[in-house]
């Protein structure tokens, strides 16, 4: 909840097994924002419950503003996990990344500023001028294709699976986020009141250096679950 003592943004990290590389953007992430002068933050990596000892690694950090939220018992899942984060967190700015690094740290303050200065929804963007990704064989840049394609019937968004964004906390107010999928940041752009005003920020994504990915054929049907959901409310008038 916003408050007096309420840091300026609030960046919310959805991991599992990510022991290697959630302390790594960790410290990357606090010297940009302290760079920016940003340093009035808050981290959450909200943890599954990794059997890696992910939040364990991030404790060690040992600093008061970088937490790990241990999720075990909890529903898994990366929606989960991000929606749990966003009533967690304390500051009226809300960041999502991802842990594997493929989300450059510097484009953080950009995305806040963007907020700050009056766009309810900022979006990291790979499919705007100056945007792209590295390291994807062909068929997975199809298939991202595809799919932002296929979220066009629900958002202007041009990245619309995009989960690197920045959104205000008042523009998610009374609405109602569904967990399904891995695509957070889809129901987000769909459902946030927002009323157009988005504003996508250009950059290369890079695949994960180590470390597991998740994507796969699971992910993709849950995607199109998603969609279809997504869809299928705003038929019913259940849109933002």
């Amino acid at each position: 909840m916003n408050g007096p003592s309420s840091p300026r943004l609030s960046v919310i990290v959805p991991t599992y097994n990510e022991r290697e590389n959630a302390p790594r953007l960790a410290r990357h992430l606090r010297r940009v924002l302290e760079e920016a002068g940003l340093g009035d933050f808050e981290m959450l990596f909200m943890d599954d419950g990794s059997p890696d000892g992910t939040a364990a690694a991030v404790s060690e950090l040992a600093d008061a503003r970088i937490r790990a939220v241990d999720r075990t018992g909890l529903t898994r899942g990366l929606a989960h996990a991000v929606i749990d984060g966003f009533g967690r967190a304390r500051s009226e700015v809300l960041v999502v990344m991802d842990a594997d690094l493929s989300h450059p740290p510097e484009l953080v303050p950009l995305l806040v500023k963007a907020v700050e200065n009056g766009s309810p929804v900022a979006v990291g963007s790979r499919y705007i001028p100056g945007g792209g990704s590295e390291g994807w064989p062909l068929k997975r840049r199809i298939t991202s294709r595809v799919a932002c394609w296929l979220g066009g019937a629900v958002t202007p968004v041009r990245d619309s699976t995009s989960g690197f964004f920045a959104v205000r906390r008042s523009a998610l107010s009374g609405v109602r986020l569904d967990p399904l999928g891995f695509k957070i940041g889809l129901e987000v752009f769909a459902k946030a009141r927002h009323g157009g005003r988005v504003v996508e920020v250009p950059y290369v994504f890079r695949d994960r250096t180590s470390g597991k990915s998740k994507f796969g054929p699971r992910m993709i049907l849950a995607y199109l679950q998603q969609l279809v959901g997504l869809i299928t409310a705003r038929s019913k008038g259940g849109g933002a």
